[in-house]
């Protein structure tokens, strides 16, 4: 049963936590924990490398992915490399010596990103240091690090899985390689944590004239009918914002929906005090017509409600002859039947607080419910060029959401899944 607030891509990723044996070059000895390597071969040729990657590819549902290697042991030549690769990687070769693949090479300090593109980053390493890469979905670029300090970047052209990959060719070269089994040396936390200080900063730099956001908050306030925040939102402000120049050309166009404002204000009072029968009474006194059709979802969803309220009240009886006289003529319609059932459940447990259902107790259910009823009267109001179910501020919220969907479709699905109940939240695990 799925409640609300649930969220697709909220599941964890399952991130790679050894070396794979099923992809390893023929050169390399693997322990039996699959996380150290060693080099047997003679490496005298191009080909004789020692390659193996994850037995996963990074999680990409992140704002970064990061993975460290520590050399034991240099061998002879110290030609050891670490970075990344895709699914159809050649096991004898360098990461960073085939397509979609980049390598940071030991014995001489460079970054490998394809045959014949390399950059130097001036930095070898070799027996005892702790080298590591990563992938920085937000900034789309690959980094890496040596003994707790970056060394490099490159920007991340490859759009397909990239699996972490190690790659040896020399004799007695011996690595063990860190999937996050144990702290890494480099800050990965810390690094996360400048990228969103980054992208807040930019967000903030934006100008936005003060005039706006008066509009579009009042305009919100407006839309659902919050008369008296309204009416001192309006008295804080003192007439200092005139009316905005150019916002209609800006897609936000000013709204006349001061329309029945005293009515949605107590109709909403009455919703979120959960008095339904209070919300009945008002809306056969002020707009009969509403209720005219029995069985129109406005109907239903007051009905559930004060069903709800019976339920919330302990009155449990009283709820189940309710649904007996009210309930029962919306059976049948596939339109109602998932709230209609989860309605129904509540009965079944003994404390519904505490059950899969229990979505229907909260305070937000109420404000669904008189969100609803404050829809429908807006409908009506006659200077309206149609129905407007969402302020301006929501319509804002809702092309922020499609555009972060359409920057991670271009960036192959890759990166953090943007989810705007933790941004308003002022969640710093990831909203985007």
């Amino acid at each position: 049963m799925r409640k609300p607030e649930d969220d697709d891509g909220d599941e964890e990723e399952e991130a790679p936590s050894f070396l794979s044996t099923n992809n390893c070059g023929h050169f390399l000895g693997i322990s039996m924990d699959k996380l150290t390597a060693k080099y047997n071969g003679e490496g005298k040729h191009g080909n004789d490398v020692g390659a193996v990657q994850g037995n996963r590819p990074a999680p990409s549902r992140r704002l970064c992915y990061y993975f460290e290697m520590t050399v034991c042991d240099r061998g002879q030549k110290g030609v050891i490399s670490i970075g990344f690769s895709d699914q159809n990687f050649k096991t004898s070769r360098q990461p960073g010596w085939e397509p979609n693949s980049y390598g940071y090479h030991g014995d001489d300090g460079k970054l490998y990103y394809g045959p014949k593109s390399n950059e130097n980053l001036n930095v070898t390493f070799t027996t005892n240091d702790t080298v590591g890469a990563g992938i920085n979905y937000l900034a789309q670029e690959l980094f890496f690090t040596k003994n707790s300090k970056l060394v490099g970047k490159k920007s991340k052209d490859v759009k397909v899985p990239l699996y972490p990959t190690i790659g040896l060719h020399s004799p007695n070269e011996k690595v063990s390689v860190n999937f996050g089994q144990n702290p890494f040396v480099f800050d990965v936390e810390a690094l996360i944590q400048e990228e969103r200080e980054k992208r807040q900063a930019e967000v903030e730099n934006v100008p936005l004239p003060l005039s706006v956001s008066h509009s579009i908050v009042r305009a919100y306030l407006l839309h659902y009918g919050y008369q008296e925040t309204l009416e001192a939102f309006d008295d804080a402000c003192g007439g200092t914002f005139p009316s905005v120049v150019g916002l209609k050309d800006n897609g936000v166009k000013p709204v006349q929906e001061n329309y029945a404002l005293h009515e949605r204000n107590a109709l909403r009072r009455l919703a979120r005090e959960g008095d339904v029968d209070g919300v009945f009474s008002k809306l056969r006194e002020w707009y009969p017509e509403i209720l005219e059709d029995g069985r129109s979802a406005i109907s239903f969803l007051l009905h559930c409600q004060k069903f709800i309220e019976l339920v919330k009240a302990g009155s449990l009886e009283a709820a189940v002859t309710y649904a007996r006289a009210e309930l029962v003529n919306f059976f049948g319609n596939l339109l109602f039947q998932s709230l209609l059932q989860d309605c129904l459940a509540l009965l079944a447990y003994e404390k519904p607080a505490e059950s899969p259902v229990c979505y229907l107790l909260k305070v937000r259910q109420r404000e669904a419910v008189a969100d609803a009823v404050n829809a429908v009267i807006l409908a009506m109001n006659p200077n309206s060029s149609g129905p407007s179910p969402q302020s301006t501020l929501e319509k804002l919220l809702r092309q922020l959401t499609c555009s972060q969907r359409e920057v991670r479709a271009t960036n192959g699905d890759q990166g953090e899944v943007f989810r705007l109940h933790k941004v308003l939240q002022g969640s710093k695990d990831g909203g985007w």
